[in-house]
């Protein structure tokens, strides 16, 4: 029911179609090699491929049904199409959540991470040389980046590099989100600001660093604390202009 509810209302858009199942075939091809090579070297439970495909298929529905209702241009774009990539790769990082913590895993997380985080830089760069900016895409890149934070706070304290409260890193985007149910005049617009975007990968890059095998408490601890310092302040700076407009 989900996906003909899904499928019929985009077939009224069919390059829009066509350019959305090619991205997430390419996402779904990319998450399978992962999840082979990962089985193959590396002890894993069972669960790791249920968690990552379950994640997979959540995030392509989510970005289909959005696709859908947002997506004004009449087709997906291959920067969309790269992102989509993006998002799926986070898909195994999820998976990792419930393993048992060892070196190895970590320096793999460490490594799939970086690679989100390079290809945040080919997406954006694509829409801007192709004409195919949009607030869509805008957004759906940065809900992409809030995720890997999310995930990869979780990842370090599941690997003991810092406690419950790393957890914050990634639970701020939802929270001010959350914030603007209660508060209306927290969803309005923002301008467009680099330092969002240089917080972001500052925060990625502290992240990585406290989950490290190389960075021992209290290290880790020192450097996930610092990466949700700037963030905090960053959320702050955003939440103070939008009062002043309000």
């Amino acid at each position: 029911m989900v996906m003909s509810s899904l499928v019929k209302p985009l077939s009224a858009k069919p390059v829009l179609k066509f350019s959305l199942t090619a991205g997430v075939s390419a996402a779904f091809v990319a998450v399978g090699l992962i999840i082979a090579g990962v089985e193959s070297v590396f002890a894993v439970t069972g669960g790791f491929a249920v968690r990552t495909l379950a994640a997979y298929v959540a995030g392509a529905l989510t970005v289909a049904w959005l696709a859908h209702r947002h997506l004004q241009a009449g087709r997906f774009g291959a920067a969309n199409c790269v992102t989509i990539v993006r998002a799926a790769l986070i898909a195994p990082l999820v998976g990792f959540l419930g393993e048992a913590p060892t070196a190895a895993l970590a320096w793999l997380a460490i490594a799939i991470a970086l690679v989100v985080l390079v290809l945040d830089g080919v997406d954006g760069g694509l829409a801007r040389h192709a004409g195919e900016a949009t607030r869509f895409g805008a957004r759906f890149d940065m809900e992409t980046d809030a995720l890997l934070i999310l995930v990869l706070s979780a990842l370090c304290f599941q690997f003991g590099k810092a406690g419950l409260w790393i957890l914050g890193a990634g639970l701020l985007r939802y929270a001010f989100v959350a914030a603007g149910w209660l508060w209306p005049w927290m969803r309005g617009a923002l301008p467009d600001s680099c330092r969002r975007q240089t917080v972001c990968v500052v925060q990625i890059v502290a992240l990585l660093v406290c989950l490290s095998p190389l960075v021992v408490r209290p290290s880790s601890a020192v450097a996930g604390a610092l990466g949700v310092a700037v963030l905090a302040w960053s959320f702050l700076v955003d939440i103070r202009w939008l009062a002043r407009q309000a």
